[in-house]
């Protein structure tokens, strides 16, 4: 019985980390790590390797597009920095496709707030607009199965806070499976990016207990509106928690101008 079991686990780590079947085609030596690396993207982008696949050797790569080991080398290290692929160890490693781009892009996109120096009041305006454009998708959606899957996470950030964790990753997580809830990965990717600055933020204020309960229990409102599908006290609880942080924002901005710190705090 052990043994059947173990050879049933063997044989779903195998499907999960299957060696990818795929032809590529020569390119041209010019610059030709740009091509290998743009043509395994377009493999990607279609569909033809998907997350958890694993890459053919680098020998075998440089074979297939007619280039050197070191082309295909360089070409793979870009696609790792670009959260393409990671590089695995051991006999089952190699590079294998991931879906890491998005959290590539909230790096790039608080890499940006923070060398423009948006101010929180920037930061606060476009949470407003875009988060009220993601809670009328969501009304418009109105897919339970995302619904049953908000509650759960706010009724698991309440056992956290009955135990006394501050535990405000609760609360971002909340605005980003809004946004999934709307089935728009468009606005997955803005609320992501935008939680990432809210995140930043937050690490650097001290938010008690109490102001972290005040913003769970406003996204309980906001949910049972959304199940009872009243669209403007949704909205209107939307805005007052929002604004709730920024009230936090702006204490902030003072003790930054008093200290002599940049407004931003970036």
């Amino acid at each position: 019985m052990k043994r059947a079991a173990d050879d049933d686990m063997t044989e779903k780590k195998a499907v999960a980390h299957k060696k990818a079947s795929v032809a590529f085609p020569r390119v041209r030596l010019k610059r030709a790590f740009e091509e290998v690396s743009a043509e395994i993207k377009r493999t990607i982008f279609s569909g033809v390797l998907k997350p958890g696949d694993i890459l053919p050797s680098e020998q075998h790569l440089a074979g297939q597009f007619g280039v050197s080991r070191q082309t295909v080398r360089e070409a793979l290290r870009r696609l790792e920095a670009s959260g393409f692929i990671v590089t695995r160890k051991g006999v089952s490693g190699g590079p294998v496709v991931v879906d890491t781009i998005l959290d590539s892009m909230k790096d790039l996109f608080l890499d940006a707030f923070l060398v423009k120096k948006i101010t929180t009041e920037e930061l606060t305006t476009a949470r407003l607009d875009i988060e009220k454009i993601v809670l009328k998708n969501v009304f418009k959606m109105k897919d339970e199965g995302e619904l049953t899957r908000i509650r759960q996470a706010l009724e698991e950030a309440e056992r956290k806070l009955d135990q006394g964790i501050e535990g405000f990753e609760d609360n971002i997580r909340f605005h980003k499976l809004l946004a999934r809830a709307t089935k728009n990965y468009v606005f997955v990717i803005l609320v992501e990016s935008l939680m990432t600055v809210v995140a930043h933020f937050h690490s650097m204020l001290k938010i008690n207990l109490a102001t972290i309960k005040s913003a769970h229990r406003a996204h309980f409102l906001i949910l049972d509106a959304i199940e009872k599908d009243d669209e403007p006290r949704a909205q209107a609880e939307l805005e007052k928690d929002i604004l709730h942080v920024d009230l936090w924002y702006r204490k902030l901005s003072a003790r930054a101008h008093r200290t002599g710190a940049p407004k931003n705090a970036g």
